[in-house]
């Protein structure tokens, strides 16, 4: 079989699994349905992913470990936004500001299931987000689709349909070291984004508003280098945050080739496809809070990156940003994929 499942414990009464999908053709994932979250993600005998042990870790998983992030990926300024000429007060779970959908996101929702066991193996994950969830308006169904697909590439599509105009921005919060998950840091990978633009924050990690070139900056991967470089610089953007904690603005529209990321230890690269106009890179800057790993791991300060495909962040604020709003009877359709080979 392609696809099982395993007890992974109860949570709220509700009993977790854990997804096992495997292409057989190099590249197997493990998934719980508590937040959807990515366990491990193995090429070629390596786990390229950070994760915990168990249900109990995941419960306080600081850091968002792979999981499902929604309503809304990053951030909203002081937890509201106007839709519609009204005003939506959100919950706040960083400072006064609202962070991956809130305190109870969907990355802390136990999501029922479908399984596809097929040769590209694929779980089906939904919930329903009921009007008013974390401060957000209208009842909002969901669907994410995890699939193993032939050519090495674990692919995300996201769906969504809402019975009131609202905000629905999803993503994936994996941590990536393609050297393995135990292996140190990402100084040494090697990061290709197809992006002229990123958009600076406050010391609160809140995009301006304005939008930067990357030429002649440490935001500037149109040529690949090593993240290593950019730690090192003395950009203020960078010494501000420890690394990198930044949307890129990503070039082109629909479906497309947008980053390549390779190993240096072993070679393993990862190409990032999507049809979203922006992405955070996350360097995990403040990574070594997150003590509890799997494998009785303890990851380093830039153990691995994120790359969060995304609407621009607090975008209701600025009309020059992409925004994430879902307008009533109209669908949330996004794909992200993420390719491996060597």
């Amino acid at each position: 079989m392609s696809i099982s499942k395993r007890s992974f414990g109860t949570y709220e009464g509700k009993e977790v699994f854990s997804f096992a999908l495997d292409n057989n053709k190099g590249l197997s994932a493990e998934i719980i349905n508590y937040g959807g979250i990515i366990r491990s993600l193995v090429f070629n005998g390596t786990d390229v992913v950070l994760g915990r042990d168990s249900l109990e870790e995941y419960l306080k998983n600081a850091g968002y470990f792979g999981a499902l992030i929604g309503r809304n990926s990053n951030r909203i300024a002081r937890s509201e936004f106007e839709l519609g000429g009204r005003t939506y007060k959100l919950n706040s779970n960083d400072g006064l500001n609202n962070l991956h959908g809130g305190i109870k996101g969907f990355n802390a929702r136990v999501w029922d299931y479908e399984v596809k066991d097929s040769p590209e193996p694929a779980l089906i994950l939904t919930l329903l987000s009921e009007d008013g969830e974390e401060g957000f308006p209208g009842n909002a169904n969901i669907k994410v689709t995890y699939t193993l697909t032939n050519d090495n590439s674990i692919c995300i599509h996201y769906e969504a349909l809402c019975d009131q105009d609202t905000v629905i921005n999803m993503t994936n919060h994996s941590y990536f070291n393609l050297n393995g998950h135990d292996s140190g840091t990402v100084d040494g990978h090697l990061l290709w984004l197809d992006s002229s633009f990123f958009t600076p924050n406050d010391s609160e990690c809140m995009p301006t508003g304005e939008v930067i070139k990357t030429e002649g900056t440490p935001f500037d991967f149109k040529n690949p280098k090593k993240l290593s470089e950019g730690f090192t610089s003395d950009h203020e953007q960078i010494k501000l945050f420890g690394g990198y904690d930044h949307n890129f603005a990503l070039n082109g529209r629909g479906m497309r080739l947008c980053g390549r990321l390779r190993g240096d230890k072993t070679g393993i690269i990862m190409e990032m496809s999507t049809d979203m106009s922006g992405v955070q890179l996350y360097t995990g800057n403040s990574i070594e809070d997150h003590r509890i790993c799997k494998g009785g791991s303890q990851y380093p300060v830039h153990g691995a990156l994120c790359l969060e495909t995304q609407a621009f962040p607090n975008s209701l604020r600025f009309s020059h940003f992409p925004n994430g709003i879902l307008k009533k009877g109209e669908k949330y359709d996004s794909v992200t994929s993420y390719k491996f080979m060597k």
